[in-house]
């Protein structure tokens, strides 16, 4: 298993369930539009009222499902940045690619800002023939 093994299997969706923790430590999770870079960060927006933006400003580790199809799935866990400046404007730049109408959205929403995921551990799990389950560290 290869990064751009991962890297494809990310780009074939456009959806993941992000895991978040209250400051009291308890789950939260949420449906996130995800789009993703050759080092497989994950770039997604949310608004500041959101009950995730409130988490990742307390605590920026998060996890992520994506995939849920044929029992195939990536299970992602890393730190969550928000983007600001105009150095991270080559990853909203991949989150435009995949969502065009994010860059109308990111002009007109209230309190829209975007978020950059960089991965600490990864695990691909296929359990269609052949089954495969492969882990990654960053």
């Amino acid at each position: 298993m290869t990064k751009q093994f991962i890297y494809h299997f990310i780009r074939q969706h456009t959806l993941a369930v992000i895991a978040t923790s209250y400051p009291a430590n308890t789950p939260e999770a949420a449906l996130i539009g995800i789009a993703a870079t050759p080092q497989l960060e994950i770039v997604f927006d949310t608004v500041k009222s959101s009950r995730k933006y409130q988490n990742m400003v307390q605590n920026p580790r998060v996890a992520l499902v994506i995939g849920w199809d044929n029992e195939t799935t990536l299970q992602l866990e890393g730190v969550a940045v928000e983007l600001s400046g105009k150095d991270d404007a080559i990853y909203r730049e991949a989150y435009f690619a995949v969502f065009p109408a994010g860059r109308q959205r990111a002009e007109s929403w209230p309190g829209l800002v975007h978020f950059k995921i960089t991965p600490h551990w990864l695990r691909y799990s296929n359990f269609n023939e052949p089954q495969m389950i492969k882990e990654m560290r960053f």
